[in-house]
């Protein structure tokens, strides 16, 4: 059940008890009233029963003559009743009148519904009890001494009679036609106002009449019909003037351009305007029917469902004046028998019309709507498989990065297909076509709610990846949506492989989208060069960086004057403080630029040709270090990063082990970090350089663990030793749920792999006690030590921290709070001893 059909059903309820409460009033009056009505007709003379027979006949004659309004399908009369009942009240007893009253009223609408019956009974009795109450309250007799003394009692009975009949008829009538007690109060006030003084005074002549000579009462009927059609045709007058102004509002309200709105607006006032009980709308174009009532629309969808409403059906056609459109049908409905009139037909037929145009309107601005949207929607995306275009990702990108402070970071991931065009010379064009819609729908899928998938042109399509919490977070992104690339097409009975390189980008400081995409581009396509299927846009690698090709220059000349020096950073125990081994960190001590970091001359140095010696010089100074801190009594391993490319080269491994036997250093004591950017199709050479160098017992170590594509593919291929989590994890771990479960798989990876687990980056005590109590051994950053010279190094490890040579920070736990198992009593059997809590005896 609807809300306005459940709303009608509780209207219809009240208005019951409403009629059933001046019933049950009126039938009180009347039982009280008949004993005093017998004892007055006795003895009764033919005069008195005359008299009464009179009284009856007035008050039904009064009610048959009559001014009729139709409010839905109940016509609402205005009748003469009053007025013959403040004469009955006048010249006989209360009691007599309240029983004439009933008796007059019943003869004259015996027709009527039983409840229509009852309510005009009760009304009534009530009326007439009313006035003559308030006259016997002023001692009134019959015949009045004078005129004055009949016009000032008689005024104050027709007032009281004429405030109990609006206070009873107004309610009914309010609820009845739905509209509010006050709005029906005012409605044709001054119409009821008059009519009430034409009714007192006609009231007033006919009882002087009587008073004079009862002879004269043969003027009073013609007086009374002329009275009567004046005041009707006034009536029906102004009914007319309203109509045609609600037909004018309705018309100007129908204006608008939304066709939801022009419906709603057409059902509800022309159940208003027509008062019609509903109101139906049904539309050919879409085979849409709308039905409703004052109360809102209670029913839209397809044509063809059977409406509840029985009654009379008032059908209009809505066409055009013309009759040469013809947009759907209108039809008033009634739950009883209606006949409009001659203005009401010629109302419909006018609003019928203003209908039959604001849906055309409305149709023909919602197909303008709909043009203008495919439209805006082509220029916004492709339209071969739906994603957004180069033109949308730039806007959407440029929006983005305006608010990128207070949405998180900005990246865009570029993915271009490996060999494509093979696909197309050899399947053909359309084949290609479905590749790159299948290749749309596996990046739309598993791109995240808030990312952009957009195909750039070609095979290019881009990600632009919005609100991440960190930097890092982006390589995982990339990842999942290469992933998503890597089973075989279906095409045509077919299964076809396609392999994508990735280039991802970081939204940087200046040059908004424009270089946001630049820097993607130029990532993606060091991934092409590199074999790898991922690649993170680096400012060293960009070859756009004119200043770093102006140092490249200069190279020859750092490696022969020993312009790079090394710096060391040391790695810390996190549950002791305890000094365990220290990375060096190569550095450029240009004579002019001072400092230069490595990310600026790195990549030039592989290129140069100049790699072997500048690694040589590296590890030299590295071993140098680690000898004279074992000599003053720290034996500590020193870590040095080794090129991707120095893993390419055969004597790589000789030349290694040669520097360690020149200066007496265990192979134990230096670990070689290397990277990620390692690729699959580089492995086989790499796992023979690796393989000779930790067979003579050199530690390897993963570095920036999680940041890139094949960090699982390197471990199961690279008997590593140690994996090195990213710095940019342990920044937002804090504040990243996602950068936290990194950590905590990487931790749980290497315990399960029996591999040391190093954080990168550690800044605060709450990032050392997190990372410590998820099972993370090692940490380097600056809580501990930047990074520094050797010599400088070698000083901080013998002053310590709180009396303890070899300690850069107190431990988490006083002495006897921690325990160290034995290498036989650890899972795994690492070769370190790890800490866990204490255990109870």
């Amino acid at each position: 059940m609807t809300l306005p059909q459940r709303r009608e059903i509780e209207t219809d309820r009240r208005l019951l008890l409403l009629v059933g409460l001046i019933v049950v009033v009126a039938g009180t009056i009347v039982v009280t009233s008949l004993p005093a009505a017998l004892s007055s007709a006795k003895p009764a003379t033919v005069n008195d029963a005359a008299k009464l027979v009179m009284i009856t006949l007035v008050i039904a004659l009064g009610t048959l003559v009559k001014a009729r309004v139709r409010i839905r399908s109940t016509t609402q009369s205005i009748s003469w009743n009053d007025t013959a009942i403040i004469v009955g009240a006048a010249i006989a007893p209360t009691s007599v009148v309240v029983l004439c009253t009933a008796v007059g009223i019943a003869l004259a609408s015996i027709r009527l519904a039983p409840m229509k019956l009852a309510f005009g009974i009760g009304k009534n009795v009530i009326v007439a009890w009313g006035a003559g109450t308030a006259l016997a309250m002023t001692t009134w007799t019959w015949p009045p001494a004078g005129t004055a003394s009949l016009i000032v009692p008689l005024a104050l009975a027709y007032m009281v009679a004429a405030l109990l009949d609006d206070l009873l008829a107004i309610p009914v009538i309010a609820l009845a036609s739905g509209t509010k007690v006050a709005k029906q109060f005012r409605s044709n006030l001054d119409l009821r106002l008059g009519g009430f003084a034409v009714r007192f005074i006609v009231a007033a002549c006919t009882l002087l009449v009587l008073r004079i000579d009862p002879r004269l009462l043969l003027a009073v009927p013609p007086l009374v019909l002329s009275l009567h059609l004046a005041y009707s045709a006034r009536i029906r007058g102004r009914t007319e003037q309203q109509a045609w102004q609600r037909l004018a509002r309705t018309t100007d309200a129908l204006n608008v351009v939304d066709l939801d709105k022009v419906l709603t607006t057409a059902v509800t006032q022309a159940a208003e305007l027509f008062s019609a009980d509903e109101v139906e709308i049904e539309l050919r174009e879409g085979a849409r029917t709308v039905r409703g009532g004052t109360g809102g629309i209670t029913f839209d969808a397809a044509t063809g469902t059977p409406t509840e409403v029985d009654g009379t059906v008032v059908p209009a056609p809505l066409e055009g004046h013309d009759r040469s459109v013809d947009v759907g049908m209108l039809r008033l409905r009634f739950r009883g028998p209606v006949q409009l009139s001659e203005r009401e037909r010629y109302t419909l037929r006018t609003f019928a019309s203003a209908l039959c145009t604001a849906v055309r309107n409305a149709q023909a601005y919602a197909e303008l709507a709909r043009v203008a949207d495919e439209h805006a929607y082509a220029a916004a995306h492709d339209a071969l498989t739906g994603l957004a275009n180069r033109r949308h990702l730039l806007d959407q990108g440029t929006e983005q990065l305006s608010t990128r402070h207070a949405d998180g970071v900005t990246a865009l991931v570029l993915i271009d297909l490996n060999h494509f065009k093979e696909v197309n010379d050899t399947l053909g064009h359309a084949a290609g076509d479905q590749v790159l819609v299948q290749v749309a729908d596996r990046l739309r899928n598993a791109a995240q709610g808030s990312d952009l998938v957009a195909r750039l042109g070609g095979d290019e399509f881009a990600v632009l990846l919005r609100g991440l919490p960190a930097p890092a977070i982006a390589a995982h992104r990339a990842e999942t949506l290469l992933a998503a690339l890597h089973e075989p097409f279906g095409l045509d009975g077919m299964r076809i492989s396609v392999e994508a390189s990735g280039g991802i980008s970081v939204a940087p400081a200046s040059g908004g989208m424009a270089e946001l995409l630049r820097r993607a581009d130029v990532a993606m396509y060091q991934a092409k060069r590199a074999g790898q299927r991922i690649s993170t846009y680096a400012p060293t690698r960009d070859t756009a960086d004119l200043g770093r090709l102006t140092l490249g220059g200069e190279l020859p000349r750092a490696v022969a004057d020993h312009e790079f020096i090394v710096n060391f950073q040391p790695i810390v125990d996190l549950g002791t403080g305890e000094v365990t081994s220290a990375e060096a960190l190569a550095r450029w001590h240009h004579p002019t630029h001072g400092l230069i970091d490595p990310l600026r001359f790195l990549e030039a140095v592989e290129r140069s040709g100049l790699l072997p010696a500048f690694a040589e010089a590296i590890l030299d100074q590295a071993l140098i270090a680690a000898t004279n801190w074992r000599d003053a009594g720290f034996d500590i391993p020193v870590a040095v990063n080794v090129s991707p490319r120095s893993l390419l080269d055969a004597r790589f491994p000789g030349s290694v082990l040669a520097r360690l036997r020149t200066h007496d250093l265990p192979p134990d004591r230096l670990v070689l970090e290397l990277t990620e950017t390692l690729t699959l199709s580089q492995l086989d050479v790499v796992d023979r350089v690796l393989s000779r160098l930790r067979d003579e017992g050199v530690r390897l170590a993963l570095d920036d663990f999680g940041t890139g594509y094949s960090s699982l593919s390197l471990l199961s291929r690279i008997p590593v030793h140690e994996l090195k989590i990213d710095r940019s994890f342990v920044t937002t771990m804090e504040s990243s749920a996602e950068a936290a479960a990194v950590i905590r798989s990487t931790v749980d990876l290497g315990r399960s792999l029996n591999l040391d687990v190093v954080a990168e980056g550690v800044e605060s005590e709450p990032q050392r006690r997190a990372l410590w109590e998820l099972g993370c051994v090692a940490g380097q950053g600056h809580l501990f030590a930047r990074p520094m010279p050797a010599g400088t190094l070698l000083a901080t490890l013998q002053r310590g921290s709180g009396g303890r040579p070899g300690a850069l920070a107190p431990p988490l736990h006083d002495t006897g709070a921690v325990i160290r198992l034995t290498q036989s009593r650890r899972p795994g059997g690492r070769s370190r001893p790890d800490q866990l809590p204490h255990l109870p005896a």
